[in-house]
């Protein structure tokens, strides 16, 4: 016998063995619907979305072979709809030797054998806008593989029409200013070709060669390459890598003007041809350097936050708020019609370039004291283990995640709490076949596990017995049910996603507090957000001035609190790394008689 209790309905008991996922989650699927199909008149959809980082390979496999692949995709689209996403997106599945997961494309307009077909894609694309979900996938724009026809031709025939689609040089003299970036592997942004006989020019690994924008056949070739995948219906690109499109000599090679017209250009197409589909852009950059890849609303409509993902961290284990509010309060504002996407992991390491070097050993030192755990400037490792497996501290990371500026990006797994194996290599650690059930295979596939294309996890703490879906659709207790809560709140309140922040401090700088609020044709939703950033209990004192009495309900438990003092103060308590997102809420005129 199992019993289900949904957020939003009654305990329900059914006669359903507790191993049989797929009874089950029909069951809980069967209680709700929260989406439904998409509105296609809606130009700022990203503004309230909260996006689902989900890895082909990894997610689900439909054939057997060991391989998660779009077929399988499509058959769990049901379980996203039921969690709460509305919009997933896809890291490449396009044809690939695979030297970089994926990112190392040798053919834009191909899926990589074993992952689907065309015509698989178009019909996962059709399944999840029939149930309310959108879809963007990356586009990589600054590189190719070396295993690129282009680059095949550009090597071996220099005066031919592809001669000049890279960037090649007798000696690697030039843009000696640019950082290297994989630091772990590289030791220089040049690589000698033996069959061309020159330098190509590389900003990642040496096997994928950087595009040559200053050709404008270039700039064709990638514009018809969006135009083929907006073609399906996507609902947009993350674009990878931007920053390093074009260079120059005497810069560090980023963000350089020539960058941002091609943007323009992008933006101007896209919109021209496809209106309402988005630019995602990723950058790993100070917010004064990302915000222009917003231009003036004519570039990107989204841009990852990234330096905010680290001091969450940061603020969880020093148990305080200033590296936080901190890098709030450098940001600045947003050009209309634009948004932030915010993180906790994600399919990279955990990066660490946007902090000081006594941060970024602090941070090593405290969550990744195993060498193994590191790599480049970053962490190798998942959320939940980053967190020691405590749910309460997972919990409180994902409600700052939820009320902060931005649109929320979740990453598959994370739901669930999956752990990593940081005896794979590279970033293979945290791209691990998805946990649907605690049986051998774990739900994924039906082949045999040593041919799965990574190892499930093995460490008894995070491995499927332990961690699953199946486990967790069946337990109102469990992170899935709570998190897809949480999402239904989000939904039901867009100040989250649409709303003013106002950071209101405070003497207790163990907690995180801050106000969301929203004025629109309907009135004025104002939502009190606090944090405890500690494992003792914290008490809060707040000076609400202008809020005198006004009364505050969770909006979660809908249990009502203590009102805001006349005198302005508001008091409340935290447990050990709790959180409360409390609605305020004028006091009835009768109070002010």
């Amino acid at each position: 016998m199992v019993t289900i209790t949904p957020p939003d309905a009654k305990a329900l008991s059914f006669d359903v063995p507790a191993d049989d996922y797929d009874a089950r989650l029909e069951l809980a699927l069967a209680m709700t619907t929260p989406s439904g199909a998409i509105d296609p008149e809606d130009p700022n959809w990203f503004k309230t979305a909260v996006f689902y980082e989900v890895l082909v390979r990894s997610f689900a496999d439909s054939d057997d072979d060991g391989i998660g692949d779009l077929a399988g995709l499509t058959s769990r689209l049901d379980y996203l709809q039921w969690l709460g996403v509305d919009c997933l997106w896809l890291p490449p599945f396009f044809a690939s030797p695979m030297g970089d997961g994926g990112y190392d494309v040798a053919d834009y307009r191909a899926i990589q054998p074993g992952l689907g077909t065309l015509d698989e894609f178009g019909h996962f694309i059709d399944a999840a806008h029939d149930r309310g979900m959108r879809v963007i996938i990356d586009i990589v724009m600054n590189h190719t593989s070396t295993d690129h026809p282009w680059f095949e031709s550009s090597r071996s025939d220099p005066d031919g029409p592809f001669g000049d689609y890279y960037v090649w040089r007798n000696t690697p003299d030039e843009y000696s200013d640019a950082r290297i970036i994989f630091l772990d592997t590289e030791t220089s942004n040049w690589t000698w070709d033996e069959v061309r006989g020159q330098y190509y020019w590389h900003r990642f690994y040496s096997h994928q060669p950087d595009l040559n924008y200053e050709n404008p056949r270039v700039m064709t070739e990638m514009l018809n390459t969006l135009r083929f995948w907006l073609g399906f219906g996507i609902d947009g690109f993350r674009l990878d890598a931007v920053p390093y499109l074009v260079e120059a000599e005497g810069t560090n090679c980023e963000n350089l003007p020539g960058t941002h017209a091609i943007l323009k250009q992008v933006r101007q197409m896209i919109d021209s041809e496809f209106p309402g589909r988005i630019m995602l852009c990723e950058a790993n950059q100070w917010p004064r350097d990302v915000i222009e890849y917003f231009g003036d609303g004519d570039e990107c409509q989204m841009a990852f936050h990234f330096p905010v993902m680290p001091r969450l961290y940061m603020g969880m284990e020093r148990h305080t708020r200033e590296a936080i509010t901190t890098i709030l309060a450098s940001t600045p504002p947003l050009p209309e019609g634009c948004q932030w996407a915010t993180f906790l992991r994600n399919h990279d390491e955990l990066t660490l370039e946007m902090v000081t070097e006594d941060d970024r050993q602090y941070m090593w030192r405290r969550y990744a004291p195993d060498p193994r755990m590191r790599l480049n400037l970053g962490i190798r490792r998942r959320l939940a283990p980053l967190m020691d497996g405590d749910q309460d501290k997972i919990r409180l990371m994902h409600a700052m995640l939820l009320s902060l500026p931005g649109a929320p990006v979740l990453y598959y797994g994370d739901e669930i709490g999956m752990g990593d194996n940081i005896d794979l290599p590279d970033r293979d650690g945290v791209r691990t076949p998805m946990q649907w059930t605690g049986g051998r295979r774990a739900g994924f596939s039906r082949a045999e596990p040593e041919d799965f294309y990574l190892p499930l996890v093995t460490d008894e703490r995070y491995d499927p017995r332990h961690v699953n879906v199946s486990a967790q659709t069946g337990d109102p207790s469990s992170l899935l049910f709570w998190l897809r809560s949480m999402l239904s709140t989000r939904r039901d309140n867009p100040v989250f996603g649409l709303g003013d922040f106002m950071d209101l401090g405070g003497e207790n700088d163990a907690v995180l507090s801050y106000l969301r609020t929203l004025s629109d044709e309907t009135g004025t939703s104002r939502v009190l957000c606090l944090n405890n950033l500690s494992p003792e209990p914290q008490d809060i004192l707040l000076y609400l001035p202008n809020f005198a009495d006004y009364r505050t309900i969770d909006l979660i438990s809908a249990r009502h609190h203590e009102p805001v003092g006349p005198n302005h103060e508001f008091r409340h308590q935290l447990p050990p790394w709790g959180y409360a997102w409390l609605k305020l809420t004028e006091p009835p005129e009768d109070d002010n008689e």
